[in-house]
């Protein structure tokens, strides 16, 4: 048995994708976004949050999948990487589960359109379901963290 970690679950259209629970700083409802001229087409812009500007990227956008309208069920998934805070907007989120490491394989080059690079791995939970474990490093590359920083304020 490997180790048992917590994983926020959330969907992007039928597929399912993870993060590590301790990344996920808060989810939030659909919050209104204040756009920001110059910056790639994924960045929607920011969020006031509390006092503290963050920056929101569409993971729809990000990956490359058609836009969809926005519904009751959109969050803004609010995580920590490399020492910021920045907010993902998902079509859904509603569940943390335990995961088993020893469940997660390493994944194949394309995942639903995907590229791997932005993956960690996919977990099998049971035979039907399958869990896209996003890789935060690689979904928020090292020059998009560079304009993204200059966003906050």
């Amino acid at each position: 048995m490997g180790q048992e970690m917590k994983v926020i679950v959330f969907k992007l259209g039928t597929e399912e994708y993870g993060i590590d629970v301790d990344k996920v700083q808060t989810i939030e409802r659909m919050l209104p976004i204040t756009r920001v001229p110059k910056t790639y087409a994924f960045v929607k812009g920011v969020v006031n949050l509390r006092g503290v500007v963050i920056p929101v990227i569409d993971l729809r956008g990000r990956f490359g999948l058609p836009e969809t309208e926005l519904t009751d069920q959109t969050r803004i998934i609010i995580v920590s990487a490399s020492d910021m805070e920045v907010g993902f907007i998902v079509d859904s989120a509603n569940d943390v589960i335990d995961l088993d490491t020893d469940s997660i394989d390493t994944p194949p080059e394309v995942v639903g359109g995907i590229k791997a690079k932005y993956l960690d791995g996919v977990a099998r939970i049971s035979e039907e379901r399958l869990l896209i474990m996003l890789n935060l490093s690689e979904v928020l590359n090292k020059s998009e963290i560079i304009q993204l920083e200059s966003i906050e304020g």
